[in-house]
Order: C-alpha cells, then sequence, then structure tokens
C-alpha cells in the first residue's frame, strides 16, 4: 500500500506534502507553532483540548529535560484527512532502578544483572529514547485522529507507516529505543498488523470514571444514591475537612502560590511508581492563561496556607478531566484530603452539567468508593535495540495494574444497606 515511501534526510523530511502512495501524503512539523492552523483544527475540530494547537504549544515549550515534539497533518487527494501527535523522550538509567530491583531476582539473567549493575554506577546516563504516539503527560487516546471517512483499518495502516517512517528518521539523528503507541481503550484491529510489524500490546492502569446520573444536581443528591455504609463514610469525610477553606484560584492567585502549589505536586510525582516527565514549575499558570473558563485549580486552605489542590479541565465533549493534584501528606489522614479531593471534582462537574467525570488512573480501589468504575488501557510497543529488547519483559510487567478489588458504593435495587 505504502511501498513507495522511504525515510528521506533531514533537509527533506519537513518539506510538504510528502507522497505516501498516489492517494495519501503527509507534512511533518517540529513546531506547533508552524502547523497550519486550518488543517490542523480540520480534523481536530477542538473535540479535545489536548490536541488542540494551544495547549500542545504549552507542553512543546516547557522546561523538561528531554522532550521533543512532532506533528503529522495526513492527507487524502490534498485535503486534511488525519492528525498524529508524537512525543520523544529521554530517560536517565537511574529511572530504570526499581524496575529492576522487583525484577532480577526472578528472571535470573546474567545479561540483566550485569545491566542493573550499569545501571547503579551511571543513573545520570540518558538510556533509553522513547518515540511515543501520544502525551506522556496525560493517560488517554490523544496520540492521532482520522475523518470518518477514512476506516479504521485504513487509519491504523496509515499510521503505522508514518510512525515508522518518522521513528526511522529521527534515528538519522539521534537513537530510538522503543516505539510506544500509548493508551487505547480497545484493541487496535486488524490485531495482524500490528503483530507483523513486530508490536506487542499490554494493559497498564485503568482509567477510572464517573458516570453523573441524571437529575443529580449536587454532590449531597449524588451520595444520596449511595448504601447507607457508603453515606455515613462520605459524610465522615466531610466532615474531617471542615474548617478548611476551598477555594478557586485565578490566573494572579495560581502565579501567587506557584511555589506552593509546585511543591504539593512535587511529593505526588516523587511517589509515583514510574516517573516519567515533571512539569516545569509554570505550567499551572501557562495553562490557566490560555484556558481561563476552562481549566479550574481548587486550593484548599488551613491557617492561611494550601495543603491540597486539585486542577481539572472541563472538556468539549461535556465531560471533566481530573489534572495533575497535589497534597500535604503529613495532613492527609487528618483532614482526609485525597478523598475530599475525588468529592471536589465530582462536586466540579456537577456544578458545570458534566455527564462524565475522568478520574485518571492510580489508587483505583479508593476511586471505586466515590462511584468510579474502571476502563481498561491497552498500550503497543516495540523494542528497536538490544536495551529496549532487554528490558521490554520487566517493564512492561513493572507496568502491569496491581491486583484491586472493585467497590460499589451505590445501592441496590431494592435493598438498603
Amino acid at each position: 500500500m505504502f511501498a513507495f515511501c522511504k525515510p528521506v534526510s533531514s533537509k527533506k523530511r519537513f518539506l510538504p506534502f510528502r507522497s505516501l502512495n498516489e492517494d495519501f501524503s503527509f507534512s511533518l512539523y517540529e513546531k506547533a507553532s508552524a502547523l497550519p492552523e486550518k488543517d490542523w483544527e480540520a480534523i481536530s475540530k477542538k473535540n479535545t483540548i489536548f490536541l488542540e494547537k494551544e495547549f500542545l504549544k504549552i507542553v512543546e515549550t516547557g522546561e523538561y529535560t528531554k522532550l521533543m515534539s512532532r506533528y503529522v497533518i495526513v492527507y487524502f487527494k490534498g485535503e486534511p484527512c488525519g492528525i498524529i501527535y508524537f512525543q520523544i523522550v529521554d530517560f536517565k538509567a537511574g529511572v530504570f532502578g526499581n524496575l529492576l530491583d522487583h525484577q532480577v531476582e526472578s528472571i535470573r539473567s546474567k545479561r540483566l544483572n550485569l545491566f542493573e549493575k550499569y545501571i547503579d554506577s551511571n543513573k545520570d546516563e540518558v538510556l533509553l529514547r522513547l518515540f511515543t504516539c501520544g502525551n506522556n503527560l496525560v493517560s488517554g487516546e490523544y496520540g492521532f485522529l482520522f475523518d470518518k471517512k477514512i476506516s479504521k483499518d485504513q487509519a491504523h495502516a496509515l499510521l503505522l507507516k508514518i510512525t515508522d517512517i518518522v521513528s526511522k528518521e529521527e534515528k538519522l539523528a539521534r537513537t530510538i529505543s522503543a516505539i510506544l503507541l500509548k493508551d487505547f481503550h480497545s484493541p487496535l484491529m486488524p490485531t495482524e498488523l500490528f503483530e507483523d510489524e513486530g508490536y506487542s500490546d499490554f494493559f497498564v492502569e485503568p482509567n477510572l470514571i464517573v458516570e453523573i446520573p441524571e437529575n443529580v444536581d449536587s454532590v449531597s443528591a449524588y451520595t444520596a444514591l449511595f448504601s447507607k455504609k457508603y453515606r455515613n463514610r462520605a459524610k465522615s469525610i466531610f466532615k474531617s475537612i471542615e474548617g478548611v477553606e476551598i477555594k478557586y484560584l485565578n490566573k494572579n492567585e495560581i502565579k501567587l502560590h506557584e511555589k506552593e502549589l509546585y511543591k504539593l505536586y512535587e511529593g505526588i510525582f516523587e511517589k509515583a511508581k514510574f516517573k516519567l516527565i515533571k512539569l516545569p514549575q509554570n505550567y499551572f499558570s501557562s495553562v490557566k492563561t490560555i484556558y481561563e473558563n476552562d481549566f479550574t485549580v481548587k486550593a484548599f486552605f488551613h491557617e492561611n496556607k494550601i495543603i491540597a489542590f486539585a486542577s481539572s479541565f472541563l472538556m468539549p465533549d461535556k465531560s471533566l478531566e481530573a489534572h495533575y493534584i497535589g497534597f500535604d501528606y503529613e495532613l492527609n489522614n487528618q483532614f482526609n484530603l485525597y478523598q475530599n479531593i475525588l468529592y471536589a471534582m465530582l462536586d466540579e462537574a456537577i456544578k458545570n452539567k458534566r455527564t462524565k467525570v475522568n478520574l485518571g488512573r492510580t489508587a483505583a480501589e479508593i476511586k471505586t468508593t466515590v462511584g468510579a468504575k474502571a476502563e481498561n488501557l491497552i498500550c503497543y510497543i516495540k523494542p528497536q535495540n538490544t536495551i529496549s529488547k532487554l528490558i521490554q519483559k520487566p517493564f512492561i510487567s513493572f507496568l502491569q495494574p496491581a491486583k484491586w478489588v472493585p467497590r460499589n458504593p451505590f445501592k441496590e435495587e431494592g435493598v438498603e444497606k
């Protein structure tokens, strides 16, 4: 289908309308600012903030140590029919320390043991360069969109071919260790297309989604749908935060409290299972400047000090997307900060008449106690060199969802518990 398109030299790769075959072509860009707005938005149609040109500019210009973006517009007979977003991220050797701590003993590989010793003595050296279709800062399907006129099978064939071309061209200037296609709600079809290209699929921690029932106009109306056990638990959670002021922060207030917010965010980041990309310090104020009405930051004040915060997006599809949070771990038990943050997200969604809340991944069991249900996420990975082949199995194993027990806080029909 695309036999005539080959990787080209660095200078030519950014020429517009590079031919894939007689019908399809694509254009590659290094900067979001260079994207032809009309063509990009013809496909994105502002259906999701995370593929909007303005948001991608924020990601691109952040103070990340090693993150580069690539943007592709796909054309069918000269008209835009798809967009693809790539990130190139460097990982230092130290990132993989925890991963191997859990895997070396069970694998008992001489090469892996030598690799672990290498990591211990070279923690600050770049070990792996990951070429990702999608956004490593958010969870979900934010790597590509195609016009409905393009069939899914055709879209996936185009995705794989363009991913292959662009990643190989990146290898001319720098080594790509692995390719990752991230966070799909269902398997990409046809399965054999991805298998034949050398991709392995694996599950990561699920997204936790809350559906807001019709006619629910407040958090108290929402928790009234709970069984007695969970209603009482919710009341106890709300009571624990009495005396704490919850306040929306405007753009200027976010800038004023940026250091406090960032310190609380850092506390969460440092406890993450796998530390991918750290936000720049001005991230929250930058996003608020662009999305003043659609991005909210709620701060929890105790004795004139911020002890927690929750940020979220009001998405174009009438859902609420929980974004980054932060809280003081030492005060978490006293004020039930984490669970109050979850209820603050629900409150925000209900006030804005949203029908769905995406609470993100991690802490799945706790999130189900406020009514969330798991939505599986599938990723695809393709190793490109010896190092990535060596760590693929322990890497996938490390990212597997931990065992957890889903809870159901709602009343069963005809039963009051």
